[in-house]
């Protein structure tokens, strides 16, 4: 059985064909002029006749060129459209959510696994952030955690956020386990760099004025606190939407109960006009966890 041609061998005949010059050709495709020639020399020996007439300083096709030349271009035509829809539908069966890194471990991947039990043909890329401005173009959906004032423009609020504080099961204030918020005035605290408001509207919602919540173990991560306190460290004050699998899995305890909202709030990204079917799709799922 004969091999066939290299593909592009027909391609750099197509070319050269259109632009009656190897040079021209050469440009289009990103290859040397020389290479263009070889391209279509090679064709010309496998089918055993030649495509061109080559004079000096032109080109010109011999009768079988300009026969086999409509055949070329419809085949080429076809493969094109081909490969460009799969592209397209690859690209359309993927989605990427940035998110931050603790909402993503903490909420964000059993939400994407219920998603994908409906939808299995779609594929979520969770880009978890440390930073709220990392990398946010990669993606098709953007969670974030704000302020008010600081909230992406045209996004939606997905949900404000209580808080909640959590220690071990078997996390001790002295010598008995912790009961009430009162108890909280002797434990060892866990603080969230740049969250320490949550501390402070704990202290506010009970009026203690002269309790100054600074001791304990420091870190910059929600995630690091959580499993500080899941190692008997301390209390942590956190969003109640962290906590979840921490609960289900018997590491850690609310050990009692109050209402108090968080000063930051979950934001979504407005939706992309030129979104993706497999996008909408996600952000509407997203969209049933909205207050």
């Amino acid at each position: 059985m004969k091999i066939a041609p290299y593909l592009n061998f027909v391609r750099s005949f197509e070319a050269a064909a259109r632009h009656l010059s190897f040079t021209a050709a050469a440009e289009e495709l990103n290859y040397t002029q020389s290479a263009i020639s070889n391209h279509v020399r090679s064709l010309e020996e496998y089918i055993g006749r030649p495509l061109f007439v080559r004079y000096p300083r032109s080109l010109a096709l011999t009768n079988l060129g300009e026969a086999y030349l409509p055949a070329i271009r419809n085949a080429l035509a076809e493969i094109d459209t081909a490969t460009e829809a799969i592209i397209t539908t690859m690209h359309e069966k993927k989605v990427v959510v940035s998110c931050p890194v603790s909402l993503a471990q903490n909420w964000l991947t059993q939400v994407v696994a219920e998603f994908n039990v409906v939808h299995s043909d779609i594929t979520v890329a969770i880009h978890g952030r440390i930073w709220r401005d990392e990398e946010a173009e990669i993606a098709d959906i953007q969670l974030t955690s704000a302020r008010v004032e600081d909230a992406p423009d045209g996004s939606e609020v997905l949900w404000r956020d209580k808080l909640t504080v959590v220690c071990a099961p078997d996390f001790m204030v002295g010598e008995q386990r912790l009961r009430s918020p009162e108890d909280l005035r002797h434990a060892n605290l866990i603080h969230v760099m740049g969250r320490t408001d949550y501390w402070l509207k704990f202290a506010e919602l009970f009026g203690w004025n002269d309790w100054k919540p600074t001791s304990g173990a420091q870190t910059n991560s929600l995630n690091v606190s959580l499993e500080l306190a899941a190692c008997g460290q301390g209390c942590v004050i956190v969003p109640k939407s962290l906590i979840g699998t921490y609960l289900d899995r018997g590491l850690l305890i609310e050990p009692f109960q109050f209402e108090l909202e968080s000063p930051w709030s979950c934001y979504i990204s407005k939706e992309v006009r030129s979104g993706s079917k497999s996008t909408r799709l996600l952000r509407n799922w997203l969209l049933q966890y909205q207050d």
